[in-house]
């Protein structure tokens, strides 16, 4: 079944087999050729030679060439046809043919066809993978179909079988894609159809914790800023959720600076006056100290709140405290999950970035408690039709307004010979008694990469246009208390200019920051790069964002011009999607679900939808799956969630 199901990345178009006088310059094709005379072997290196293989058709003559290990040249005969895979080349002293595949006329299967490519690693060829699926059907493997027969005649869907053996042995690239529609359709299905019903299961349990609003509204009242409406309609819907009853699994997204920190007070706020503890987790210590800060300074003296990181102190008593249920909130990292801290009367849960957290962390924390209500939030915002799919199983409530005070902050994408204007700006910006950030995608060079390093950017600056400057590095291979130290410094004001990783995208809020200078920006996702500008623009000042790139591929350059366009970073996600494809973007992994092999999550929202329309109907008519021919789909669920969730998805 692994070997059935680990589908080509794409494919490799061999089926055309040209004459010589027919190939145009730089064309990948195939040709058939008789050798003129035996392959001539030219050793370059230790382990490298060059095969040249002089050949001719019927009517033209071509030099073949090719790199490969020494002692590797294949046996040939002047008096057989061989069929050889390339590219093209019209050269000044004759035509050349660059190749990728040689096979006897007589005996071809890797040329003459449509050739699937997978991914593979060092000492494991697309090749081989090849050559081993091909042995499972030897044995002409059966694979049970999942879907019944009316079901597949609804949606136009082919049988499992026969898409699988397209997908590995294709005909034409027209039949494919109704294959390919069919895995893709049965991926979407399994995915949406698990999330619904653990998201259904959820809302089937009962809490017998119901908070009163009131305490909402008495806490957006004493607020020393008025809440965006936004804001409001979020703490809206929590509300519903805290009063309903039921569980709240809420997820609440938005852009960087939308406020989400006070929108989770509101909800921990109603909690804590009803009596009840609130659990806040953030993926860093620095991140969960500024939450720390936060809550205090909203809830001054009102609740007790504690900070629980690898770095408290006189952790047993701050223990022995959380169990006799002295503190209402606890903020902190993943240290809140250890299994020694116990809580008296758990009720709301939150993790803050949480796609940075594993799903089973997240079911960690909502388990120290009875039917909690669970509460995630994310800085990334995500097109609603990926949402669908990544955020299943939880309500979604969006925040598309900014508070009053932040400023926009204009971009612009620059050469690398405009450096030195660059960092005359920042020295300005500094002299002005503003800070700043650059940011290097390395943390030491690289012989390999050709990008800057924060160890290399340090020293070069400190030495040229910054030696005046108070400078400090950070980056993540440092231990959490020198980075939370550096951190502390500068947000005090200590540090003009942090030169840093993007270890700073989820950081502590420095307002007086006004300049993000980033380098070699075509190595950061567009969504990275909007997080890393979300740094700056967080005070009264004017803010700038500079990505230095000489990245020349379109690809760069659609990227470095969405960037300069607009600060919506829903636009951004949806712009990211779209470019890097769903298999990079936000990957489903780190959102504790299953890889997608087939299903792209930007090109086949159209299969997505149609998806959801059969989930839907099935779950009315059928919502526990109990009908016989629903179960290959339930341990289809089964095998790929495999517990994921805690639950027993179908009984």
């Amino acid at each position: 079944m692994d070997l059935l199901y680990y589908l080509p990345r794409g494919y490799e178009d061999r089926s055309t087999i040209k004459r010589i006088s027919q190939c145009t310059d730089g064309e990948l094709c195939c040709i058939k050729v008789r050798p003129v005379r035996q392959i001539i072997e030219k050793r370059l290196k230790s382990k490298l030679s060059l095969f040249l293989m002089y050949a001719s058709d019927a009517d033209s003559k071509i030099t073949i060439k090719w790199f490969s290990a020494p002692f590797s040249k294949p046996k040939i005969s002047s008096r057989s046809e061989y069929t050889v895979y390339g590219r093209f080349i019209k050269g000044k002293t004759g035509n050349e043919f660059e190749m990728k595949c040689l096979e006897p006329s007589d005996n071809m299967k890797y040329t003459g066809a449509i050739i699937p490519l997978y991914h593979s690693t060092s000492g494991l060829t697309s090749k081989a993978i090849s050559d081993t699926i091909g042995l499972v059907y030897e044995n002409n493997p059966v694979v049970g179909e999942c879907f019944p027969d009316e079901f597949l005649s609804e949606y136009k869907l082919s049988e499992i079988n026969s898409a699988l053996r397209a997908m590995h042995y294709p005909q034409s690239f027209n039949d494919m894609e109704k294959f390919r529609y069919r895995l893709a359709f049965e991926e979407l299905f399994v995915m949406q159809l698990a999330l619904l019903r653990i998201k259904k299961i959820r809302k089937e349990k009962n809490s017998d914790i119901i908070i009163a609003k009131d305490y909402v509204k008495e806490y957006a009242n004493n607020l020393p800023f008025e809440l965006t409406d936004g804001q409001k309609n979020a703490i809206n819907e929590i509300c519903f959720d805290l009063k309903s009853g039921k569980p709240m699994n809420r997820l609440v997204q938005g852009d960087v600076g939308c406020g989400k920190t006070a929108v989770a007070a509101a909800a921990i706020y109603a909690v804590c006056k009803c009596g009840f503890q609130s659990a806040f987790m953030a993926p860093t210590e620095i991140l969960a100290n500024q939450h720390y800060d936060t809550l205090k300074s909203l809830f001054g003296d009102k609740l007790n709140i504690v900070l629980l990181t690898s770095s408290t102190k006189n952790k047993n008593v701050i223990y022995d405290d959380i169990k006799n249920g002295l503190y209402d909130v606890v903020v902190g990292t993943h240290a809140v999950l250890q299994d020694k801290i116990e809580f008296k009367n758990l009720t709301l849960a939150i993790t803050d970035e949480q796609h940075r957290f594993g799903v089973n962390q997240r079911a960690n924390l909502a388990s120290k408690g009875d039917n909690i209500h669970v509460l995630v939030m994310s800085a990334t915002p995500i097109p609603r039709t990926l949402s669908l799919i990544l955020y299943g199983d939880v309500d979604v409530s969006v925040i598309n307004s900014i508070p009053k005070g932040r400023q926009k902050v204009d971009t612009f994408h620059i050469k690398s010979q405009m450096r030195k204007r660059a960092y005359n700006f920042v020295c300005k910006e500094v002299a002005s008694g503003r800070q700043c950030y650059v940011v290097c995608p390395l943390v030491e060079e690289s012989e390999s990469i050709d990008a800057a390093s924060v160890t290399e950017m340090y020293n070069e600056l400190k030495s040229t246009y910054l030696k005046d400057v108070r400078t400090e590095f950070i980056h993540g291979k440092m231990n959490s208390k020198d980075k939370d130290e550096i951190m502390n410094r500068f947000k005090n004001g200590m540090i003009d200019v942090l030169i840093s990783t993007s270890v700073i995208e989820v950081g502590v809020d420095v307002p007086n920051a006004t300049v993000m200078l980033i380098e070699n920006a075509e190595r950061f996702g567009l969504s990275q790069l909007h997080q890393l500008r979300g740094r700056v623009g967080r005070g009264d000042s004017k803010s700038y964002c500079i990505l230095v790139s000489d990245g020349g591929s379109d690809y760069t350059k659609e990227r470095m011009k969405i960037m300069t366009q607009t600060t919506d970073g829903f636009k951004i996600s949806a712009k990211d999607l779209e470019l890097r494809g769903g298999g990079e973007f936000f990957g489903t992994k780190q959102h504790g679900l299953p890889e997608l092999k087939v299903a792209n999550l930007f090109t086949d929202i159209a299969i997505l939808k149609e998806v959801q329309k059969a989930v839907d109907k099935l779950l009315k008519t059928d919502p526990e799956l109990k009908k016989n021919e629903w179960k290959y789909i339930k341990s289809r669920i089964d095998f790929l969630f495999d517990n994921l969730h805690n639950i027993n998805i179908f009984n």
